[in-house]
């Protein structure tokens, strides 16, 4: 059975009204195009940080530029998962703790029905741990387009995320992003920057790692000092990009039969089936050279 999906570049900043009308077109677009799944970027509902590194968003300097604070429960996913309807959406925000405090980068798959899982990043890079806790755990989840797997952004830098899904039964990984250019030396052609490099090269890697299929959503444009390079992609489980937006902002969309590909790509070298972990001291100690 084909499954039509999509991963979304776009631009997404503080004001969430803006936000709601951009989600319901892109929704709409995807509608039209037969779209099952469709993944949105890292804060797409409020916004990413304005900086990262020692002059990073922090709740002690500023206030104005934080993304708002929402909860699972709240109005504001519900929100998206009535303009969602029976479409299952992944959609990235800032989650607020019960405690009314802590705050996760967070994301969530949805419909107009219920959450079907959340995640909250475990990864964090250059200083964003000033604006926001770590979540301590990955989990797969059924829906109804498939077995999903949750990642934010610096996620897909660690093989250990996306394996850690795969082997909870994870088909489809869902990697949303607002990932940017180099600080320095950025390249005159974002294509060629090397931080745009490492974004596609993570994605490719870790749909072939795992043999999974991979949705690689992203921020477009500018947000602050950041500049991100799009690139929303569609990945198969031998790495092979199927649709992507390059440096646009638009939709990556793809027809894929997760069955069909697994027992053509899974048939002969399986690597989960083939790993040897009584072999590997991997997550034990500190690396060799730290």
């Amino acid at each position: 059975m084909t499954l039509t999906v999509a991963a979304v570049a776009a631009n997404f900043g503080r004001d969430l009204e803006e936000n709601y009308a951009q989600i319901a077109d892109l929704v709409a677009q995807a509608r039209a195009l037969g779209v099952r799944l469709l993944a949105l970027p890292e804060a797409a509902i409020g916004g990413y940080l304005s900086s990262l590194g020692s002059h990073g968003d922090t709740l002690k300097n500023t206030t104005r530029s934080l993304p708002p604070a929402i909860r699972l429960d709240g109005p504001e996913l519900k929100r998206v998962g009535e303009i969602a309807g029976d479409m299952v959406v992944v959609v990235g925000f800032c989650e607020l703790a019960d405690d009314g405090i802590t705050r996760y980068n967070a994301s969530a798959a949805l419909d107009s029905t219920q959450i079907y899982g959340s995640y909250r990043k475990v990864h964090q890079p250059l200083g964003e741990n000033m604006s926001y806790s770590a979540g301590d755990h990955y989990e797969a989840f059924d829906t109804p387009v498939g077995r999903l797997g949750l990642q934010i952004c610096y996620d897909k830098a660690f093989p250990e995320a996306a394996r850690s899904l795969a082997l909870d039964g994870a088909e489809i990984i869902i990697s949303i992003s607002a990932w940017p250019a180099a600080r320095t030396a950025t390249a005159e052609d974002l294509q060629q920057d090397r931080w745009t490099y490492r974004h596609n090269l993570f994605d490719m890697s870790r749909a072939l790692d795992n043999q999974v299929f991979w949705l690689a959503s992203n921020q477009a444009g500018t947000f602050g000092s950041l500049r991100y390079v799009a690139n929303a992609k569609v990945v198969d489980p031998g790495g092979n990009v199927l649709a992507t937006t390059g440096l646009d902002a638009g939709l990556a969309i793809a027809e894929i039969d997760v069955a069909e590909t697994f027992r053509a790509m899974r048939g002969g070298m399986f690597h989960l089936r083939d790993r040897r972990p009584d072999a590997y001291s991997i997550g034990v100690g500190e690396p060799a050279h730290a």
